[in-house]
């Protein structure tokens, strides 16, 4: 009965943290590992990101229907399914080819730590930078933006990194203005997120039991509803507050997951 109240607890922080440059995964492992929560193969911490999927497909599925019922006329369209596409592209290559190695070595709660706080820092300096925003739509970016985006997205393979936070800061950076860089974060997360779902499940199937299905369905719907309150209300506090706020957490995180392995082991 404990295993099925974390997997409630640890599905409710997926979707919360998920579309936060904070790490779900990092703060997935680092709590899995002082509640002594283990799931056979680490497939939980990936297979219940499902749900946060499916809260943004419910959020933009009319906008999504649009660009599919314009592809056939609208070039416009096209580009955008091509440029999330390129985006897509670097993470599915790196992560299939390095998919043991990030398991088995990366997913590390000293790892977490430090790179929670080292991106923490990270956001800080760029929510300080004046920069100029050039692009202030997520659908219209230059394909070379998308595809350096997506080179970007790469580095959350890392635990700790966090995936939104690398989008969202190399959209920023490539000349986004916040409001679009978190929006193409959102895009970009689905078929990302679908790939590592479908790779893992595909990859660990026959290690799954029963237990093992039930605590990810549970684990899947409360990170479905958490995720529904942060799409739906994360742009406008991101174009209101900037990221600075994160970027404490991520700190404050960091260090407390640091003493507390430190002292706890």
């Amino acid at each position: 009965m404990s295993q099925m109240f974390e997997a409630l607890f640890l599905g409710l922080v997926e979707g919360l943290t998920e579309f936060l440059p904070v790490s779900s995964t990092g703060h997935l492992l680092l709590i899995g590992h002082f509640l002594g929560f283990e799931s056979n193969g680490k497939t939980f911490e990936v297979l219940i990101q499902l749900g946060a999927i499916l809260a943004i497909l419910s959020v933009y599925f009319g906008r999504l229907w649009k660009i599919a019922r314009a592809l056939p006329y609208d070039p416009d369209a096209r580009r955008f399914v091509i440029g999330v596409f390129v985006a897509f592209l670097p993470a599915a290559l790196i992560g299939a080819a390095f998919h043991s190695f990030i398991k088995e070595v990366l997913f590390n709660p000293w790892i977490v730590c430090m790179t929670l706080i080292a991106g923490g820092f990270v956001l800080m300096m760029v929510d300080a930078m004046p920069l100029k925003a050039t692009h202030t739509d997520a659908t219209k970016f230059p394909l070379a933006m998308y595809v350096k985006i997506g080179f970007l997205q790469c580095l959350a393979m890392v635990p700790g990194v966090s995936r939104s936070g690398a989008t969202i800061v190399g959209g920023m950076l490539l000349g986004a203005d916040k409001r679009a860089a978190a929006e193409f974060s959102f895009f970009l997360a689905m078929p990302t997120m679908a790939g590592a779902f479908a790779y893992d499940l595909l990859k660990n199937y026959s290690i799954l039991t029963a237990d093992d299905v039930q605590i990810i369905v549970l684990g899947f719907i409360a990170a479905f509803v958490s995720a529904l309150f942060v799409v739906r209300t994360l742009l406008d506090y991101v174009s209101r507050h900037g990221f600075t706020p994160f970027a404490w957490w991520r700190i404050i995180v960091g260090a407390a997951g640091l003493a507390g392995l430190i002292v706890f082991g």
